[in-house]
């Protein structure tokens, strides 16, 4: 009888595994979008990220902007290609528990030209999750914040401010950009402000300490 069992078991496991690869390897249908000279290799890229435990939406996102801006298939091509290396950087950086999004924003800040070393340093000093610190991080060099100023701000905060709180420090980083400041000294004067607010509900938040 057991044997009977194992003669059963084992051509079902077998299809099972079979029927599993098969559709982990189906090509996403947005990719439709693309040309047909095109498809073949994005989609060959997704799968070698997904086999790489990556996440593979960011990467069937970057393909449908290009071929929404009617990039040629190269461009296409060369786009999902880098955006999957950086997500393995922003992993080998952040950790094999990364999130989706932590690596999606760690890529960003990666591509905005953040060292790894930062996002490593970023994972020790914050015990939460990374994706706004690296949002913040990306956005501030965008907004012309050289970023070994951009990453040093981010990593002064990130160890106590809030998600809300580093929103607040890169809205007043930009305001005084917008105003004419040069960006590197925007970005410490709104680090010292940042610094003074949150120390300040820190020391609301334990009433007994002076």
């Amino acid at each position: 009888m057991t044997h009977a069992l194992i003669r059963t078991a084992l051509p079902l496991l077998a299809a099972t595994l079979v029927a599993g690869r098969a559709a982990a390897q189906q090509t996403d249908p947005r990719l439709e979008r693309l040309d047909a000279a095109t498809r073949p290799t994005v989609a060959a890229l997704i799968d070698s990220a997904r086999t790489a435990l990556l996440p593979t939406e960011p990467l069937v996102q970057r393909a449908l902007e290009g071929a929404t801006k009617r990039a040629a298939g190269d461009v296409i091509v060369a786009a999902v290609r880098r955006l999957a290396v950086d997500l393995g950087h922003a992993r080998d950086a952040l950790g094999s528990t990364a999130s989706p999004a932590e690596l999606s924003a760690g890529a960003a800040a990666l591509r905005a030209g953040a060292a790894q070393t930062t996002l490593t340093e970023l994972r020790q000093a914050r015990r939460g999750l990374l994706v706004v610190p690296l949002a913040v991080l990306a956005d501030l060099v965008a907004s012309g914040v050289p970023v070994d100023s951009a990453a040093a701000a981010v990593l002064a905060l990130a160890g106590r401010a809030r998600d809300a709180d580093l929103i607040e420090f890169r809205r007043a980083v930009e305001r005084d950009i917008a105003l004419g400041a040069p960006p590197a000294a925007a970005t410490a004067a709104a680090v010292t402000a940042a610094d003074v607010f949150v120390n300040a509900g820190a020391r609301q938040q334990r009433p007994g300490r002076p």
